[in-house]
Parts: structure tokens; C-alpha cells; sequence
């Protein structure tokens, strides 16, 4: 036999005993005749397609694409499933499953004779289980991403999921709405496959895989329907061989110098706060350790430049004909770290070098920024010791100095039963305050940090007021909505200690988020407090319960991280 010794897949074929001869008696079987002699590179297609997850529903398509790209690198493919997670169907949130699907990704990889990794994600929480779980089997790998929805059309305006869905329903509990048009607007809000087509989540999880050097230049901004995204993967599918062949893989790829530069892209996209959680948990996989105080640094000299909902006005098809993300990263130039690696085998730097943007009214000339500080804020103070997050670039800026008083729900089934009841008393410089949300009170941290503004106040026109909880918001939501409070109520944050009636202040440009109780009174209320969520005794849920971390630890699992 005479496979490359750089092949890992060499330890389970080239080997005496009866299943090494078995496994080459199984290539064969499938057409494979002379993979053995010629040591050909045996690459996985590590693919996240389900149909319980719309946003992925065409990655078989795709990959089909990456077939061809490996075959014709004289690669031999080899597709296999992996868990998918969806955020429209998984209760209560696909969150409480990311840390398993990257459970699934390593094991997957490590168990079998993969030389190299293609993987294909695409809904929110599948792009980062996959690199968690890429960066902890440690084979080269590169991420393809399904790419965002068409422009969805609906009585002459331009419409995203689900930033547009939002602002809509808020029309319709206002009255302003009929029922009939709210169902011919669902017949029509999404447009194509793939995932939401505004800066969501999806998209900004896409764009942080790509300014980690990742996934190939590009990746983020194709439509999913658009030709050219079959065209990067079967690239993807070429490219994946030249790295098994310098043995390009995630622990030399995710350095401090790639993490800064995904912060601030991520900052300069007007990205979601929940990758600062997504983030943190990658870099723990490869014994980095990222605190919210690098975010927040790299905030205060990062401008908004893309003009996107829920930051602007534009859609992610829009983005890519502006020019996609390698414009932005050459609009940031010598902010980031140009000698950055990345999948290409190439340096940052050289893969955007020729890079341009094509419509300065999407992606915007640092002369001319949305904002001049970057999308997200981290706030910290006596409601939020160990941080929380504000996505200011889509905040009401009469909102970012506010002192309020606290309207508290007990989670978010009381939420829901009393938000819209005529008498609850709420008026509009109120702050709407749910606690029991965070990774154990949910549990899983569910996107449940969007409230409702009450029916009453919106059909007094009121369509923002400040919004504070330990659970996360959809990237596609918009509003002065504070998240990620930490610690959370369930462990004994501050949160726990509201009561309807106490003052609250936020200072986004002071960085500040404090209860103005005294410190004492607060303390005597947490000695009292009973915790409400008891998590089951069984399975996932209760290795879940036993070894999530807190957000600011990025809510991976004590025992994946390598720090």
C-alpha cells in the first residue's frame, strides 16, 4: 500500500489486522478501485441538511457541488449527517442543543478516517457547532454556508426575514394590520432557500467564519439560490485537498490575531450579539480565552459600516453585489491583522486585496460609517457584574441614557400571559425586565429577550422602550433591548432581585447597566429567592445542567474547553 504517511485516513487502512482490509474491500465496492494504490485523500462532507430546518433544507444539493470539487482534486468524498439545528421548530431553543451537535461534529470526525472536512451549515446555531466541533477534532477543515434567502417582495417594499416579520406584527397588535394581510404576508416573507436574509445571526455567524479564515473568501454574502454559491463549493471541495496537503488545520488557523479580526467584522456588519457568545466558545476549543472587554475595546474603534437590516435598510442580497465581505475587510484594511492565515493558504491580506465595493450605499467608506462605534456594546454595572449586551446600532438613540422603572416578569410564560392584559401598568420610559431566561432558567438561553411591547403602549404609536433579561434576541431583532445579563436570576444574579417599581439606569455610552437598590436590600432579597427551574435527572439535559457555563463564558461546556 502506498498512502501519503500525511494521511491520517493511513492509521485505518494501512493496517494488518482483518478490518483494514475490509475497509479498502468497502472503497472498492463503491467504485474506489484504485484509491488505495494511489493514496488518494479521503475527505468528509460533514453535512447539517435536515427538513425540520428550513435554512438547510438544500445543503444536499450543495453538497453534491463539493463532490465534484474533491473528485476533481483526486480526493475521494465522503458525505455523512450530522445533527441539525433549526431555530423556527426546536423548543425551547436550538441553543440548548449547539454544545451536542458539536459533540457530534468531533466525534464524527475523530471516529473516522477523514483526511479533511467540508462542512455545510447554515442555520443559525449549525455554523457554530461546527466549528466548535471542527476546532476540537482538529482536521483541516473548511466551512461552507448555505447562504441567505432572495429579497422576498410584498406590495412593492423590500422584505428580510425576520427583522420585517417584527416590525409587522407590531403593525398588527397596533391594529393597524389586517388579519388578512398578516396571512398574505406570510404567504410571502420567505422568498427562496436559506437562511434569513438580513444580518441575523446565520449571516453574521457566516461572515465570522470567513474573517476567521475558515471559510473561503466570499462565503458570506452569496444567495443561496444564486449559481455562484454551488460554484464556492465545489471550490471548497478543491481547496480542501491543498490544505490536508500542508496540514492547514483549525489550531493553526484560529490564532488571537484571526479571533480579533472576526470581533471586528463583527462589529463593522452590525452583527448579532449571540456570536460574542458563539465566539468565545471557539476560541475556548483552541485555548483562547476572549473576554467581553476585548469586544468592547475593539467596539469603541470599529465603525458600522454595512448598511443592513436590522442596523439599516438593505438585505444580504444587496451585500453581495456590493462587493460581500472581502469589500468590508479591505474597507477595515491595516485595522485588522492582514497576515492573518486563513483556508486559501493564503494571508488575509492576499485574499482581499482586490476586493472593492460596488455600491457605497450598502457597504459604506469608513469616511462615511452608519456609526462610528461599532454594533455591539457590552455594559456592565450592579444588574450585570459579568456583562451584558446591547446591539446599539439597532437601538433607539433617545434610549441608550435612560433611567426607568422596572416592570418584572417571572419568565416567559408570565411575560406572555400579562403583557397585552389592559391593566397591567406599564407606560412608555417604563423597562421591561423578564429574568429566569439564561442558559439554566430557560433553559438553553432562548431568543426570548425581544418583549413584546404591550398592546396598550403600541397603539399609543410606542414602538421601543428599554427591554432587559438574561436570555439572547434573534440578530434579525431590533429595539433598545439589553441581553445576556450575567450571572443569570438562576444562578443569583442581581436580576433575581427586582422588584416591579425599582429604578433602573443604562448608560451605553458610560457602559453602565445598574439597579439603583441598595446593596444590602439586594443581597437580603437574593438570601430569600427560591430557584424555579428544575432540569431533568437524565441524558443530555442533565450532563447540560451540570456542566453549561455562563454567557460570558460563551456557554460551552466546562470539560470541551482547553483552557
Amino acid at each position: 500500500m502506498n498512502r501519503s504517511r500525511l494521511h491520517r485516513s493511513n492509521d485505518w487502512f494501512d493496517t494488518p489486522e482483518l478490518y483494514g482490509w475490509l475497509r479498502n474491500a468497502a472503497l472498492k465496492s463503491r467504485g474506489f478501485t484504485d484509491a488505495v494504490s494511489k493514496g488518494r485523500p479521503i475527505i468528509g462532507i460533514c453535512n447539517s441538511w435536515s427538513e425540520l430546518t428550513h435554512c438547510n433544507d438544500h445543503l444536499r444539493d450543495l453538497a453534491e457541488s463539493v463532490k465534484r470539487g474533491v473528485l476533481k482534486a483526486g480526493g475521494i468524498p465522503m458525505e455523512f449527517p450530522v445533527m441539525s439545528l433549526g431555530e423556527y421548530n426546536m423548543r425551547p431553543t436550538a441553543m440548548l442543543y449547539r454544545n451536542l451537535m458539536s459533540m457530534d461534529v468531533e466525534e464524527s470526525i475523530k471516529a473516522n478516517p477523514l483526511d479533511g472536512v467540508v462542512m455545510l451549515g447554515g442555520c443559525d446555531k449549525t455554523t457554530p457547532g461546527m466549528l466548535m466541533g471542527a476546532a476540537s477534532a482538529d482536521v483541516p477543515t473548511i466551512m461552507v454556508t448555505g447562504g441567505p434567502q432572495l429579497k422576498a417582495w410584498w406590495r412593492g417594499e423590500e422584505l428580510g426575514t425576520c427583522t420585517d416579520c417584527r416590525r409587522y406584527q407590531n403593525e398588527l397588535l397596533a391594529g393597524r394590520l389586517s388579519q388578512d394581510d398578516w396571512i398574505d404576508l406570510q404567504e410571502n416573507i420567505i422568498s427562496s432557500p436559506g437562511h434569513c436574509g438580513v444580518m441575523g445571526t446565520a449571516s453574521t455567524m457566516a461572515a465570522m467564519a470567513e474573517s476567521l479564515g475558515m471559510a473561503l473568501p466570499g462565503n458570506t454574502a452569496i444567495p443561496a439560490a444564486h449559481s455562484d454559491r454551488k460554484k464556492l463549493a465545489e471550490w471548497a471541495g478543491h481547496s480542501v485537498i491543498e490544505i490536508v496537503k500542508r496540514d492547514l488545520r483549525p489550531s493553526k488557523l484560529l490564532t488571537m490575531r484571526s479571533f480579533e479580526n472576526a470581533i471586528r467584522t463583527l462589529h463593522a456588519i452590525g452583527g448579532s450579539t449571540n456570536a460574542i457568545i458563539h465566539l468565545i466558545a471557539i476560541a475556548g476549543r483552541v485555548g483562547i480565552y476572549l473576554n467581553l472587554d476585548v469586544f468592547d475595546r475593539l467596539s469603541k474603534s470599529t465603525p458600522v459600516l454595512l448598511n443592513l437590516k436590522p442596523s439599516g435598510q438593505k438585505l444580504m442580497e444587496d451585500f453581495y453585489y456590493a462587493g460581500g465581505l472581502p469589500a468590508i475587510l479591505n474597507e477595515l484594511g491595516n485595522s485588522l491583522h492582514l497576515n492573518a492565515p486563513s483556508v486559501t493558504g493564503k494571508s488575509m491580506g492576499a485574499n482581499i486585496e482586490n476586493a472593492r465595493i460596488r455600491d457605497d450605499d450598502v457597504i459604506r467608506n469608513l469616511s462615511n460609517p452608519i456609526n462610528k462605534e461599532g454594533g455591539l456594546a457590552v455594559l456592565k454595572g450592579t444588574l450585570a457584574p459579568d456583562g451584558a449586551l446591547i446591539k446599539q446600532s439597532a437601538a433607539s438613540p433617545e434610549l441608550l441614557v435612560h433611567r426607568g422603572r422596572a416592570v418584572v416578569f417571572e419568565g416567559h410564560d408570565d411575560m406572555l400571559n400579562r403583557i397585552d392584559n389592559p391593566d397591567l401598568e406599564v407606560k412608555p420610559d417604563d423597562v421591561l425586565v423578564m429574568r429566569n431566561s439564561g442558559p439554566l432558567g430557560g433553559p438553553g438561553m432562548p431568543e426570548w429577550g425581544f418583549l413584546p411591547i404591550p398592546r396598550k403602549l403600541l397603539k399609543m404609536g410606542i414602538r421601543d422602550m428599554v427591554r432587559i433579561s438574561d436570555a439572547r434576541m434573534s440578530g434579525t431583532a431590533f429595539g433598545t433591548v439589553v441581553v445576556h445579563v450575567t450571572p443569570e436570576s438562576e444562578k443569583g444574579g442581581p436580576l433575581a432581585a427586582i422588584c416591579t417599581g425599582d429604578m433602573i439606569d443604562i448608560d451605553v455610552p458610560g457602559r453602565r447597566l445598574d439597579l439603583m437598590v441598595d446593596g444590602q436590600l439586594v443581597n437580603q432579597r437574593l438570601s430569600n429567592r427560591k430557584n424555579t427551574r428544575s432540569l431533568t435527572d437524565r441524558g443530555y439535559m442533565w450532563i447540560y445542567a451540570k456542566h453549561v457555563l455562563q454567557a460570558d463564558k460563551g456557554c460551552d461546556f466546562d470539560f470541551l474547553r482547553t483552557l
